[in-house]
């Protein structure tokens, strides 16, 4: 069929009667077709509606089921599914699905052909089909994917979409979203709707990370204590790793696991929605839950149990004929349960202290001739894969598997960065691309102290959608070993279904769309409009999406007065921004943002952006303390010179804003090897009686609170008088968190205050790194 001219989805030959508003409200399609012609007029769904299939081809049937019983669920129109009969193309109101055969489609394309009469979808296989209906999902208004029929007037139900031509196809042939169940386990309903949505946004591969240290989750029947067993541990750590000093432990047991019948239930839900699921057993690292249950396989005799906290462990399988007898049986069951190309079998994060004390292994290294334990871990996976070959399928695994060389068919999954997957896609070896940053939605979305808790790490929505997983580095030919790219979802700081959903979506749309839609039509701006219609569409799903990119975004500074100006600025699509400075939520009565706030005492600061008097940000959220002191804006001199790594960026201490956390993350402190000391100036003669210092503690991380403050005053900056000596408590741990110390003294007149506080010199006993050297981090100084 030859195409007609076609016109680029948002680009600058929209036809004459659209407005560029207009087009994007009528096509908010995620992720973007790869060719999009608007036209005018609608196609109306009516209760007349019919839609033709060829009903002998039961995989398509099966799909345009599903689609009309999608439509009459949602509105109550009863639309019926018929023969295809391609005599009736002009004779009504017509929804037409038909095979052909055109190899510009591939498997995975298709063409929708729409009319105020007639749509017509054409695709080579049900696999185009599929994602045909997901395009009139969003084609259709939101309401269509309501699981009920949604409460209307006395008015005849319909469903309208708009007129257009789509030519569409993927960019990468493997589109992947991850989910860790280990650390935390998730029912089957969730990993159903989870497949759901993914389905929704055209991704093909769901990765499903079933084992690890904390939990094995997949029943194998030749090892029943593997679920016995390793799928379950005493406890759990509380918060995040760092949280608190000594660690905190919840005491309640925590497991749970997949049984076969399930696995099989869900592999058949995810290939009616064109998803392939990938297992992932861990091997050789990241075997504890395997090892409890089975201490022979280990190194050392044991005993084992499965960690209660994250991280890596030491306690890893050990390359005996033992235990790859035992990796083939679980490999067996598991190739049996998923009949999928792949089988990933991790190889990351495998410390190789085990084998570097067992004779077993210094032996096994010396009679195969290998140089160390890096090429022992090669050899491991070298065994497996040709294991796993010889059952006709291929395995995936991290990019550790590239040390000590890789083997020969291994798929590499790039996640310590590029370079891993640049280095395997040179040696001729198929990649998928999942780098952290840009990758793994489990780190944070916006400002560390506003976002719920998470890994650690700020990815931001654009940062994902920016990401380009085919690197230029590359020659041509190299490229086309990048099979695709993949989102990956750790679990240690998700423990509930909302939190998953919370920290995937709308990332995952971002990546969607990074996976399907041609580069040179990718553009944030465009994507970015479309995010309140698809909103809305998570909203009918009743999905717990992230709202961040609506975060109002906060600048400050101190003013020459002594106060604190407040900028707020919107993302592009709010109307307004409304705001309190008592801490209260915003609502639509709150006053709206306009200009720059100037603050003159301390403020909690509310912000939520708005459309008309709509909450577009998540209300309770954004909230920032800002301080105003008789040291606000006011220079300063340090006595000891801070840290590289975390310096003092522009007179950080007396600038009126406090510091953040969330995740790893910290920001606006200033931390010191030593003792911390700082001389202020007023500016004139004043009278003071009281300093009160911002510290962070994060014992965890060697930061601590001082052993001792000396306060002093002068005249002159030369001379000073001390004030106050106090002692403080550098032995605190417990939770982390800033601590604002208050130093009160007798009132008295001067223009400068030296601020001392002495380092404790090492992390006192009974903290988690005893001895080890003490910082001091310091968050906002005020004097009054």
């Amino acid at each position: 069929m030859q195409l007609r001219p076609i016109f680029l989805f948002f680009g600058l030959f929209l036809m004459p009667w659209l407005s560029y508003g207009q087009a994007l409200e009528r096509y908010s399609i995620i992720p973007r077709p790869a060719q999009l012609e608007p036209r005018a007029g609608d196609f109306v769904i009516s209760r007349s509606t019919s839609i033709q299939v060829p009903v002998s081809e039961a995989g398509l049937k099966a799909i345009v089921d599903t689609f009309a019983n999608t439509i009459n669920r949602s509105t109550g129109l009863g639309v019926s599914v018929r023969d295809l009969n391609p005599s009736a193309a002009g004779s009504g109101n017509l929804i037409r699905f038909a095979p052909v055969t055109d190899t510009t489609l591939g498997e995975e394309g298709y063409r929708i052909d729409a009319t105020d009469r007639l749509v017509t979808i054409e695709a080579t296989g049900p696999k185009g089909f599929f994602y045909a209906v997901q395009t009139l999902y969003q084609l259709l208004p939101p309401d269509v994917l309501q699981p009920k029929i949604t409460a209307g007037g006395s008015a005849e139900p319909s469903l309208r979409m708009p007129a257009c031509r789509i030519q569409d196809r993927p960019r990468y042939v493997y589109r992947g979203l991850h989910l860790d169940v280990s650390r935390h386990f998730f029912p089957v309903s969730f990993v159903k709707r989870y497949i759901d949505l993914m389905a929704l946004h055209k991704f093909n591969t769901f990765h499903w990370h079933l084992t690890d240290d904390q939990g094995w989750r997949i029943e194998i029947k030749k090892y029943p204590k593997l679920t016995q067993v390793g799928a379950q541990r005493r406890e759990t750590i509380v918060g995040h790793y760092d949280d608190y000093d000594p660690q905190v432990f919840d005491g309640k047991p925590y497991g749970g696991f997949y049984t076969q019948d399930e696995v099989r239930e869900v592999v058949r839900y995810a290939a009616t929605r064109q998803i392939t699921v990938v297992p992932e057993i861990e091997m050789p690292g990241h075997a504890l839950a395997a090892l409890a249950a089975y201490p022979e396989l280990a190194c050392a005799p044991g005993p084992y149990t499965p960690a209660t906290k994250w991280g890596v462990f030491t306690d890893v399988f050990c390359p005996t004929e033992q235990t790859f007898t035992f990796l083939q049986h679980v490999l067996t069951e598991v190739m049996d349960l998923f009949p999928g190309k792949y089988i990933h079998i991790g190889g990351d994060e495998c410390p190789k202290d085990a084998w570097r004390k067992s004779a077993f292994c210094q032996q096994l290294i010396r009679r195969e001739g290998l140089k160390n334990e890096n090429e022992l871990q090669s050899w491991f996976i070298t065994r497996i894969d040709k294991f796993v070959t010889g059952k006709g399928r291929r395995i995936i695994g991290w990019d550790e598997i590239l040390e000590g060389g890789l083997s020969p068919n291994a798929t590499v999954m790039s996640w310590r960065g590029t370079k891993g997957g640049i280095e395997a896609a040179r040696q001729r070896h198929d990649v998928i691309m999942t780098p952290g940053a840009f990758c793994y939605l489990d780190h944070l979305q916006g400002d560390p102290a506003q976002e719920p808790m998470g890994f650690g790490g700020i990815l931001p929505l654009s940062m994902v959608y920016g990401y380009n997983p085919t690197a230029a580095e590359l020659t041509p030919d190299q490229q086309k070993y990048i099979l695709g790219v993949q989102g990956n979802v750790w679990a240690e700081y998700l423990p509930t279904a909302a939190q998953v959903e919370y920290m995937v979506w709308p990332r995952a749309a971002a990546l969607a769309e990074v996976a399907w839609t041609p580069l040179a039509l990718k553009n944030y701006d465009d994507f970015s409009r479309r995010l309140p219609a698809y909103f809305d569409r998570l909203d009918r799903l009743r999905v717990n999406y992230s709202r961040t990119v609506y975060d109002p975004a906060f600048t400050a500074k101190p003013t020459a007065d002594g106060r604190v100006e407040v900028a707020m600025a919107a993302n592009a699509l709010s109307s307004a921004i409304r705001y309190t400075l008592d801490g209260s939520i915003p609502s639509g009565e709150s006053p709206r943002y306009e200009k720059p706030l100037l603050l003159d005492k301390n403020t909690s600061l509310r912000a939520a952006a708005f459309a008309d008097q709509k909450p577009l940000s998540q209300l309770a959220k954004v909230q920032k303390e800002f301080i105003v002191s008789l040291a606000t804006g006011k220079s300063y001199t340090h006595l000891n010179a801070p840290t590289t790594g975390r310096p003092d960026k522009g007179a950080m201490l007396t600038d009126g804003k406090t510091g953040g956390m969330g995740g790893y993350e910290v920001a606006d402190v200033v931390s010191f090897a030593g003792d911390f000391g700082m001389v202020i100036d007023l500016g004139q003669a004043q009278p003071v009686q009281s300093v009160q210092i911002g510290f962070l503690k994060y014992t965890a991380r060697n930061i601590c609170l001082p052993r001792q403050v000396d306060i002093a005053v002068s005249d002159d900056g030369k001379t000073f008088r001390p004030v106050l000596t106090s002692k403080t408590n550098a032995a605190e741990g417990g939770k982390r968190g800033f601590a604002r110390l208050p130093f009160e003294f007798a009132p008295t007149t001067a223009r400068y205050v030296r601020v001392v506080a002495r380092n404790v010199g090492t992390v006192p006993a009974g903290l988690r790194n005893p001895g080890k050297p003490a910082q001091l981090a310091i968050d906002e100084v005020e004097v009054r």
